[in-house]
């Protein structure tokens, strides 16, 4: 068994190719119509045709259930690229008893997107700051072994 590609259901699937680009940075890479692959193996399929594939009209949206995990290395200027976007928040900026910084928000379709700031980034920043990597490892919860990686 090997996992391939998760599959979002959009009610528009140009808008929402055209958020993903704009807001992510990814890219169409194989563009079926009705199904759009993109950059990093995410699939957004049209609704209509999904209701065929599963037989039934009843799709639900926005149902907090499920979100889409993003790590980002310039995470600031990643928040400066989101005030320009037009953007439904779940919540602002927060940071993780581990020390990551996190921001979450939806896509048209009211999926829950979320971006964090890149694990090695935190590790850095925690050296940085002085702290020893056994410090580093026990504040991010992480083997000290992963520390000693990101310090390579």
């Amino acid at each position: 068994m090997k996992l391939k590609n998760p599959v979002l259901v959009v009610n528009e699937i140009d808008k929402s190719a055209e958020f993903y680009k704009n807001t992510l940075g990814l890219r169409v890479i194989m563009d079926f119509g009705e199904n759009k692959t993109l950059t990093g193996g995410l699939v957004l399929q049209t609704a209509e045709s999904y209701k065929e594939f599963i037989e039934t009209n009843e799709i639900s949206f926005g149902d907090n259930d499920f979100e889409i995990y993003f790590e980002e290395d310039d995470f600031d200027g990643f928040l400066n690229k989101l005030k320009r976007c037009d953007i439904d928040y779940v919540h602002s900026v927060k940071k993780h008893a581990w020390g990551q910084r996190v921001i979450r928000f939806y896509d048209p379709d009211r999926h829950t997107i979320e971006v964090g700031e890149n694990m090695k980034t935190v590790c850095k920043r925690f050296l940085a700051e002085g702290m020893t990597p056994e410090q580093a490892a026990k504040r991010m919860d992480v083997p000290l072994k992963f520390v000693k990686a990101c310090m390579r």
